[in-house]
């Protein structure tokens, strides 16, 4: 790090990448901070610095000594263990210790007291709800949470009628014809556990999977303006089922609302919707399989007079971002859902769905909301159209 980097970073204050200490009281302390950003997007902890960038500085025994600690804290109180380096550096004639955290690769980390601590803004605090430490045992892969069992859904909530078709079209012969239970198909195909289906299979073959499941749906919400927050709607939908049935009526929800252009069409032609029907199936099927199925929340689609907006819930994963999502990279969150869908929905799982979504329609705007744990796509409305 340069000087005049450090300088900028101490002018911009504590966030979410860098953390100022005065001082550290113990290793225990540092451990922890060591914790939180291995299990986020890393950072630097600056020591030698008060919380509102004034520098104080060390003398030569603080850092002799602060680098035995961050040593020791990181080989036997992190678990796993990490590998921080550190840089002294002279700021008006004071030392300071700039501590560079790189994002873990075996999340989840916590200290030698089980404690997982993560990122809260500039702070940090301890991760104690479940959904929250499951999230970060997906970021290794060691969880994913369509292979978890679904609240209660077995055999008798299969649609087994849907479930023989689907089998007969990806395999060519009909499930009856083999000589296993259903049940034992069921586990072999990682669609639940003998007799209880898990997430993937309940939300692709389940009868009505949001019986029990009923935050994984859609909330549909159309509205004459371009603010979400009145009360005037022009059409509001909850879109429950299978997850075939949530995409289509999910697609049929916005092309329902939104224009459809004439042009050089017959009288009689029903017109082309202004937003590429191929955009909107990539979106939405992107939203359906990579959604974080760890937080209990519907996925929501909102048709308002200048945009469509699909928002997701949770961030991108892992080393995702938005930039290289354009360029086709991808990262299945939910590998189970993803290998069944390319037989229900029109997806291929080939990381190409957002490159065939912006060229039919190139006016996309993609967030990732990190502190909202949300994705939002917001595809903008032709300005002008003939209906």
């Amino acid at each position: 790090m340069e000087t005049v980097e450090l300088m900028t970073i101490l002018a911009q204050g504590e966030d979410s990448y860098n953390q100022f200490k005065r001082d550290v009281p113990n290793v225990n302390a540092l451990a922890a901070e060591m914790v939180a950003f291995s299990n986020g997007q890393g950072g630097k902890i600056i020591i030698g610095v008060d919380d509102d960038g004034q520098i104080f500085g060390l003398d030569t025994e603080d850092i002799k000594q602060l680098k035995k600690d961050v040593s020791n804290a990181a080989s036997q109180i992190v678990r796993p263990i990490i590998n921080p380096t550190t840089q002294t550096m002279t700021i008006d004639d004071k030392f300071v210790v700039v501590i560079d955290i790189v994002p873990g690769i075996n999340k989840p980390y916590q200290d030698k007291n089980g404690v997982f601590w993560v990122k809260s803004g500039a702070d940090k605090r301890k991760a104690t709800a479940r959904e929250e430490i499951q999230r970060l045992f997906q970021m290794s892969n060691l969880l994913h949470a369509d292979e978890v069992p679904a609240n209660g859904l077995g055999l008798a909530d299969l649609d087994q009628e849907y479930f023989d078709a689907f089998f007969k079209k990806r395999y060519g012969e009909s499930r009856e014809d083999q000589d296993i239970s259903l049940g034992q198909t069921i586990t072999n195909l990682n669609l639940g556990d003998g007799n209880v289906l898990n997430l993937a299979g309940a939300l692709l073959f389940a009868k009505n999977p949001s019986t029990r499941l009923p935050a994984f749906i859609v909330k549909a919400g159309s509205f004459p303006g371009t603010d979400i927050s009145g009360i005037d709607y022009s059409d509001s939908k909850d879109i429950t089922g299978k997850l075939g049935d949530v995409f289509q009526q999910t697609i049929s929800f916005i092309l329902g609302n939104i224009r459809h252009v004439q042009g050089e069409q017959g009288v009689n032609s029903l017109g082309e919707p202004e937003i590429a029907r191929i955009t909107l199936e990539e979106l939405v099927a992107n939203a359906l399989i990579h959604r974080d199925y760890f937080i209990s929340a519907p996925i929501r689609v909102f048709v308002l007079s200048d945009r469509v907006e699909i928002i997701s819930p949770g961030h991108l994963p892992n080393n995702l971002t938005i930039e290289n999502i354009k360029a086709g990279n991808s990262n299945t969150r939910n590998p189970v859902l993803a290998s069944f869908a390319n037989q229900i929905l029109p997806y291929r799982g080939y990381g190409a769905g957002i490159l065939r979504a912006l060229k039919y329609h190139p006016d996309i705007e993609f967030v990732d909301d990190h502190d909202g744990n949300l994705f939002i796509c917001r595809i903008m409305r032709t300005s002008t159209a003939e209906s």
